[in-house]
């Protein structure tokens, strides 16, 4: 039994696209696929893994950087990350790329993983009746009982949400409130939101190695590009929703575009100077993940479903999936330009669909939570994922795979289903139609006489080339000689080269002759007759002559070229090249 298990596995492995490069199951990795990222930090060419982990319930959060199949380094986070990308901030030399990891309110920017930049989300304004309470409550007008009383109605009734501090309030026990309030009322009111997301757009330049803004969703509706350099807002656009997940396209001084799947089941893209959104595409049910495949948008959503949209809301197609989503990623195989997206499952399967078509299945040793693919190390096609156990896989895409589409959907294809676009009948087309109807004999006997004079005229002209040798590719199998001329300069001396081959398996051409024929009153030649070597098979011989154009009104011909057998007048071998014009003389 073991050795039959041992020999299925290694069959398995055979079949499959992918090669097994790591697997480490305790490498205590909890992250998502927005907190996974792959860079050269060094600019050394060596690409690092960068990872946002979330540590062991809400504790030991870090920022790890792996090179190779080990921890090369690690910085403690403060906060749980939401998101982690790499962006260039400037041009400078060497052009290594800065981190950018979501934590909370803030952006923590590290360059070669020291700690850089901190950007924090600009405040939002609180509600006035909640200013007026903590008022109240700090000049001891109200208790703490009142207090939670007038905040509770405030909660239901008021559009601008409560404080983290009011929030935190309405949780304390009664016992405790007073304290609460003697420790917090003299501090002014803050509302802070957080970020839920974050991606890159690229500044000017759709270079890879180009100036990329950040993009950020926050919790309070808005979505917010953040210049590179002085992290400064350079533009805020407002949602119906909280964002979940971005997606981004082009450069920022052009145009560009912002796929955002918010949590009311909901995908809105915004345009440049756009500060709503241009369209709206509703799923149907929220959504798991978002990829954006060339021009379409791919959403994973929790009905265990799969949907590919166009960038104007147009529905494509739907795929069932057989279990939850749990993550899903792009796959962009940029040498040969092949893009698929990649879905990992609650039963611990990976899929990777090309549009509606599934063209591969890895399987995996526990339920994968985040995946990441592109170049780490030196190696461009790796994929790196992370398991709900904190186990890390990573893979390599052979060489020689190749994706097979393959349509899952059950019963005819898609394309039977596709209504044809038939113009309306015109009174020409009818009037056209009742003709053929009347002199339909007739019509087919005048097709087939003109189809076999045409038929007749091609034999006739192919038996007078071969009789003639007129074709640059000998007939007969005694010489199968093949041949091409190139004619280099402008005049009004042309070098003329003839690149002759012998196109037989093993048997040499001897005694072979080149003439040339041409008007002796256009043209003259240096060397007009050459005898050939011995042409063995296989081989590419070139034969160089000069030709001088003697007319100065602008006109060429034709100079044939025989190749002939010693001994005898047929011609095994012409070919017609016709001169350029000779620009030269022209000129002079």
């Amino acid at each position: 039994m073991a050795a039959a298990s041992s020999c299925g596995s290694e069959s398995n492995e055979a079949n499959s696209k992918w090669l097994d490069a790591h697997y480490d199951p305790m490498a205590n990795l909890y992250t998502f696929s927005s907190c996974i990222a792959l860079a050269d930090l060094h600019g050394d060419g060596e690409y690092k893994l960068v990872v946002g982990d979330l540590g062991m319930a809400g504790h030991t959060m870090r920022l790890k950087v792996y090179r190779g199949t080990g921890l090369a380094s690690e910085s403690t986070l403060l906060d749980l990350p939401s998101a982690v990308s790499t962006f260039l901030m400037d041009q400078n030399e060497p052009r290594t790329p800065a981190v950018a990891v979501a934590s909370g309110p803030f952006v923590y920017v590290y360059k070669n993983l020291r700690p850089y930049f901190k950007f924090t989300l600009p405040p939002l304004d609180a509600n006035p009746l909640e200013q007026d309470v903590w008022e109240q409550a700090k000049e001891d007008m109200i208790d703490p009982l009142t207090l939670k009383e007038m905040l509770e109605g405030i909660r239901e009734k008021a559009e601008i949400p409560l404080s983290v501090r009011s929030v935190r309030f309405l949780a304390q026990d009664v016992p405790e409130m007073e304290n609460f309030v003697n420790l917090h009322k003299g501090q002014p009111i803050k509302r802070q939101t957080v970020i839920t997301c974050m991606s890159t757009l690229k500044k000017n330049m759709a270079d890879e190695d180009a100036v990329s803004c950040l993009v950020i969703g926050t919790e309070s509706a808005d979505v917010l590009i953040l210049d590179p350099e002085a992290f400064t807002i350079l533009a805020k656009m407002t949602l119906p929703s909280v964002p979940a997940f971005l997606d981004v396209m082009g450069q920022f001084d052009v145009e560009y575009r912002v796929m955002v799947a918010c949590r009311d089941g909901s995908i809105y893209i915004l345009r440049r100077e756009s500060k709503r959104p241009k369209y709206c595409i509703k799923l149907s049910a929220q959504p798991v993940g978002l990829v954006r495949v060339h021009k379409n948008i791919v959403a994973g959503c929790s009905d265990e479903t799969l949907q590919g949209y166009t960038q104007k809301g147009k529905k494509l197609w739907t795929v069932y999936l057989p279990a939850p989503l749990m993550t899903m990623s792009l796959l962009d195989q940029k040498s040969r330009g092949f893009q698929a997206v990649m879905v990992g499952l609650a039963n611990q399967v990976v899929h990777m669909y090309r549009d509606k078509n599934l063209v591969d299945v890895i399987r995996t040793q526990d339920v994968v939570t985040s995946i990441c693919f592109g170049r780490y190390g030196r190696e461009d096609n790796t994929l790196i994922m992370t398991t709900k156990g904190g186990g890390l896989i990573i893979k390599i895409l052979k060489r020689t795979a190749v994706f097979e589409e393959k349509d899952t959907s059950l019963g005819p294809p898609v394309a039977q289903s596709i209504r044809l676009s038939v113009p309306k009948k015109t009174r020409l087309y009818v009037d056209q139609t009742l003709r053929e109807r009347e002199n339909a004999v007739a019509m087919h006997r005048v097709f087939q006489t003109d189809l076999y004079r045409l038929r007749l005229m091609a034999a006739r002209a192919y038996v007078k080339a071969l009789e003639s040798s007129l074709a640059p590719v000998t007939s007969t199998l005694q010489e199968p000689l093949k041949m091409n001329a190139v004619v280099q300069g402008i005049g009004p001396t042309f070098k003329l080269t003839l690149h002759i081959q012998n196109t037989s398996a093993g048997r040499p051409s001897i005694n072979l002759l080149v003439s040339f024929l041409y008007d002796q009153s256009l043209y003259a030649m240096k060397r007009a007759f050459f005898k050939a070597p011995m042409l063995i098979p296989g081989l590419n011989y070139p034969i160089e002559t000069f030709v001088e154009c003697l007319s100065d009104k602008g006109i060429s011909d034709v100079i044939k070229v025989f190749v002939l057998r010693e001994g005898q007048s047929m011609p095994l071998l012409t070919a017609h090249i016709n001169m350029p014009v000779s620009e030269g003389l022209a000129a002079a």
